[in-house]
């Protein structure tokens, strides 16, 4: 399905895709996200429910990504300065074959929670359209915000609303 969605995304100019990603992305802000789940790939990592009273920022990542080798660090420099105020990092595989993710992980390891999910359920349940997509998901288990991609301007933006967050 991803396949498909960035071949017909492909063809749209940029103006049609950036509205085709808002228009899926709005439809998900403050969307209860307390009942998702995936299995654990490293870290365990309990259900979304357990992390309530804690700000969530779930990150969807695939072996195959290649901005996702440059939000693996920035997730890792979010997690050690901001894992005592309360954020929690959450990485969601998306592979279909374990094994591609396991070798991602070593070139790139995660001093966060990872789970595995090739199924693409919890995906569904964000509403995935592609990697890397990022979730903030409140103290009470509310969507903040969503957001696709991860390009060089994005840290300093997506690090301002952390901290905004955990105000």
């Amino acid at each position: 399905m991803a396949q498909e969605l960035e071949r017909i995304m492909a063809r749209l100019g940029l103006v049609k895709r950036l509205l085709v990603s808002a228009a899926v992305l709005c439809g998900l802000a403050g969307v209860s996200a307390v009942a998702a789940s995936a299995p654990a790939v490293s870290a365990p990592a309990p259900e979304l429910a357990e992390y309530r009273g804690k700000l969530v920022y779930v990150d969807f990542w695939a072996s195959w990504c290649v901005p996702c080798r440059q939000s693996f660090p920035w997730m890792n420099s979010m997690h050690q300065q901001y894992g005592s105020k309360g954020l929690v990092i959450l990485a969601v595989n998306m592979d279909q074959v374990r094994t591609e993710a396991d070798a991602f992980l070593k070139q790139y390891p995660a001093d966060f929670a990872v789970r595995f999910d090739p199924q693409g359920q919890l995906a569904q349940q964000f509403k995935v359209r592609g990697m890397p997509t990022s979730a903030l998901v409140d103290r009470d288990g509310k969507v903040l915000w969503t957001h696709e991609g991860f390009r060089s301007k994005d840290p300093t933006a997506l690090e301002q609303a952390l901290r905004k967050a955990l105000q």
